[in-house]
C-alpha cells in the first residue's frame, strides 16, 4: 500500500507537521527524506529495510557510498541528499555552540559532538578549543584509529592549543561499538592530557564519550 493510501494521521509528513519531528520513528524520519519507495514497498518500508540492513540510524548515516548505493531504491542522489542534510544539522549546531559561552548550552554541545562523531565507524579523538570566555575558537579531529595512551599525543594537543591561544578545552571521542561507558584507557588518557595542559595553564572542562544514546560526560561523572 502506498503512503498516500494511509490515514492522514499515520502519514510521516502529516504526523511531523501535527505532532512534531520527535513523534516520528527513525524509519518515518528516513521515509520523509526518501520521499518515494520502490515497486511493492512504500518509503517507510524502504526505510525499515535500510535500518535492518545497517543495524540502526547511526549505521545508515555511517555507511560508505558503495554500501549505501547497493541497496535497491537507493543511489548516489539519495546518498548526496542524506549527507547534505547531515551537514546542515552539523553546521546549525556548530552555529549554536559558537554563539556564546559553551557551558551555557550543554545540550547543544552534546548534540553537536554526537552529529560530528556518532556515525563514524572508526575511532576519532577531537577537541573543542575555547577562549577565556568559554566561546568556541575551533573544532578539530586530532587523532584517528584505535585510541589508547600510545596513539593520543598530549604534546600535539598542547601545541595546537597554544597555536590557537586556547584557554580551555573540551575533548570528545567516539566508541564505534556504541557503548558510551569510559574505559580505564579513556581515564588514563584524559589524566595525561589534563596534566600536560595544566603545565601551560590550560583547563580541561570536559571529555565526552560518544556512543549510542546520550554522550557520557566525564565532568558529570566526577572523573575530572
Amino acid at each position: 500500500m502506498s503512503i498516500k493510501d494511509w490515514p492522514d494521521q499515520e502519514r510521516p509528513r502529516e504526523k511531523l507537521l501535527n505532532r512534531g519531528a520527535d513523534a516520528l520513528s527513525d524509519a518515518e524520519l528516513l521515509a520523509i527524506f526518501l520521499r518515494t519507495g520502490v515497486k511493492g514497498s512504500s518509503a517507510v518500508d524502504l526505510a525499515r529495510q535500510m535500518i535492518r540492513h545497517f543495524g540502526d540510524l547511526r549505521g545508515v548515516l555511517g555507511a560508505s557510498k558503495q554500501e549505501f548505493c547497493q541497496l535497491p531504491g537507493l543511489g548516489e542522489t539519495k546518498y548526496a541528499q542524506l549527507h547534505a542534510a547531515l551537514e546542515i544539522g552539523r553546521r546549525y549546531l556548530a552555529a549554536q555552540v559558537q554563539r556564546g559561552n559553551i557551558l551555557e548550552s550543554p545540550q547543544a554541545t552534546r548534540d553537536y559532538l554526537y552529529l560530528r562523531l556518532g556515525h563514524l565507524s572508526h575511532e576519532v579523538f577531537a577537541c573543542l578549543f575555547l577562549d577565556n570566555q568559554h566561546q568556541v575558537i575551533h573544532f578539530e579531529e586530532m587523532f584517528r584509529g584505535t585510541l589508547d595512551g600510545a596513539s593520543v599525543y598530549p604534546r600535539e594537543v598542547v601545541k595546537r592549543a597554544l597555536q590557537l591561544d586556547a584557554k580551555a578545552l573540551i575533548f570528545a571521542h567516539n566508541h564505534p561499538s556504541g557503548i558510551s561507558e569510559p574505559s580505564q584507557a579513556d581515564r588514563t588518557m584524559t589524566e595525561k592530557l589534563q596534566q600536560a595542559l595544566g603545565l601551560v595553564e590550560i583547563r580541561v572542562l570536559d571529555h565526552f564519550i560518544i556512543g549510542d544514546g546520550e554522550p557520557v560526560s566525564f565532568a558529570e561523572r566526577g572523573l575530572l
